[in-house]
């Protein structure tokens, strides 16, 4: 074979050889791409997910493509967490400053109020008053820490308010602010209240956790009467109920507050000259269900027994209306409602309804407040609204901003048997955890009625006491949470009746 024949016989192996190198060269290094595209795009979502999902989980914080692609949440569902301060802590009472409206005078009268919320040195915040209190010196540690209103006479002029100290009580919100301002750092919540408010301190906090207390939020509710909301605002958080305004909001209407007072010189209250401030700094109501104004006389039993699907954050005027516990003062009642409180705040007077279809009854819990037994069944449709055993605070028509129910005085298929909050009690495991909540429910008098002809004659006339059971967990998860359910356990034989609470099985619909 020549020299030259060989030559290309050796070049075109070589050729060959070369190509299959660069042919394998080329698939090791399209393998090697597609292998590390996987691993960068399943590494970027896995760190995606734990930056959503992690609440402690911080390592992204510095990449900005991340933190753009987070989603956000708005309107009444905002969370309680910092966007702003860089922290992630729940909001809790620590966070919330209290400003009381009060008068030397009647501090002395209505300071139990005020006193049976009240946690010494847990809460925070004054009660304010129109001159010294000489003769409530020294100050008990059991009331809020007191101080002085500022002089308003240079507002002379635009003090054409019915109220007395209107422009004293509205100028809480500044002086609050100047007390606090050393230790605003941590303040997300200013609540405004009456020295007769009380207030569920627990259930405001989870109330006021659903809000963004880095936006501006105006949150309280209107009264129970259309002639007070018509002759002030619909869209004003009176005042007795109490209402929270967010840190920045606080913090606008304080700088603004002045010239609020000269422009509305003739508004009845200091809530009205607050709320129209407010609405001038572009902020509406945020209405939440469980302040409640009282502005109602007589028995409020059919209230508190249909209470709306809200925790329950403030009452104000029991000193107006009847007490609130038959055979109790007004004071008595009030700490009685408290023990109930004090083993489930989030539970109170949270409506249940359930029903025991062999005789025809119909049961209405309201948790730590009453029960209600009717001998017919009656859907919840109509239990959740309450019985009109009260009067209105004016007589306008119409008198309320909430259906009510005026049943039969003479019918007793619609008169019920009621009983009310008697005792509490924990009920523990074998290995002494919690387990359940234990109510017991008194009759308040005899009926007085024959049975319910109409559903079979089943009388629960000889009921005297009914008891509860009810799980030891906190009632609140957000918006769009059902009423619980109930089974009841009755035995002919027996004068006490047990109704179990327990949640809805899904699409379960009463009775």
């Amino acid at each position: 074979m020549s020299l030259l024949r060989r030559y290309n016989l050796m070049s075109q192996t070589n050729s060959t050889e070369l190509i299959r190198s660069q042919q394998n060269v080329a698939q090791f290094s399209n393998g090697v791409a597609k292998k590390l595209y996987k691993l960068v795009v399943i590494s970027g979502l896995v760190l995606y997910i734990m930056y959503n999902l992690w609440p402690g989980f911080h390592c992204c914080y510095s990449f900005s493509v991340l933190t753009h692609l987070r989603p956000t949440v708005v309107g009444n569902l905002e969370s309680s967490y910092s966007s702003g301060t860089g922290t992630n802590s729940a909001t809790s009472i620590s966070h919330i400053v209290f400003g009381i409206a009060s008068t030397s005078n009647s501090w002395r009268n209505k300071r139990w109020f005020i006193e049976s919320w009240w946690r010494p040195n847990v809460t925070r915040g004054f009660v304010f008053l129109d001159t010294f209190p000489v003769d409530l010196i020294p100050w008990p540690a059991s009331s809020p820490p007191f101080r002085i209103s500022e002089n308003t006479s240079r507002y002379k002029d635009y003090d054409k308010h019915e109220m007395t100290h209107a422009i004293r009580l509205a100028r809480i919100i500044r002086e609050i602010i100047n007390e606090e301002d050393q230790n605003d750092e941590d303040v997300r919540w200013y609540v405004i209240a009456d020295d007769d408010t009380v207030i569920f301190i627990n259930n405001l906090v989870e109330v006021l956790s659903r809000y963004d207390y880095n936006k501006y939020f105006y949150v309280g509710m209107n009264s129970e009467c259309h002639a007070s909301n018509y002759f002030h605002s619909f869209e004003m958080a009176f005042g007795g109920a109490g209402y929270a305004l967010s840190y920045p909001l606080a913090r606008a209407l304080a700088k603004n507050l002045d010239v609020c007072i000269r422009r509305y010189p003739s508004l009845y209250g200091s809530d009205h000259i607050v709320q129209s401030c407010v609405a001038d700094l572009g902020v509406s109501l945020t209405q939440e269900k469980g302040f409640h104004q009282i502005d109602l006389h007589s028995d409020i039993s059919g209230l508190l027994s249909a209470h709306p699907q809200s925790p329950l954050v403030s009452l104000h005027h029991l000193k107006v209306v009847d007490p609130i516990f038959p055979s109790m003062t007004r004071n008595q009642s009030l700490n009685h409602l408290m023990k109930a409180a004090n083993a489930d705040e989030s539970r109170l007077l949270q409506q249940t309804i359930c029903y025991h279809k062999q005789n025809n009854w119909s049961f209405s819990i309201s948790w730590g407040y009453s029960a209600q037994v009717y001998e017919a069944i009656y859907p919840p449709s109509i239990l959740r609204l309450p019985l009109q055993t009260f009067r209105p605070w004016m007589f306008a028509k119409p008198f309320y901003i909430l259906n009510t129910r005026i049943p039969s005085t003479k019918d007793p298929c619609q008169i019920p048997h009621v009983f009310f909050f008697y005792s509490v009690e924990t009920i523990t495991d074998i290995i002494g955890r919690q387990h359940l909540i234990a109510t017991t429910y008194t009759r308040r008098r005899p009926r007085f009625l024959p049975a319910c002809s109409s559903t079979g004659n089943h009388s629960a006339a000889h009921i005297n006491m009914i008891r509860v059971l009810s799980p030891v967990l906190e009632m609140h998860d957000g918006v769009g949470r059902r009423r619980e359910c109930c089974e009841v356990e009755y035995e002919s034989r027996s004068n006490t009746t047990n109704v179990q609470i327990r949640a809805c099985v899904e699409d379960e619909i009463i009775p």
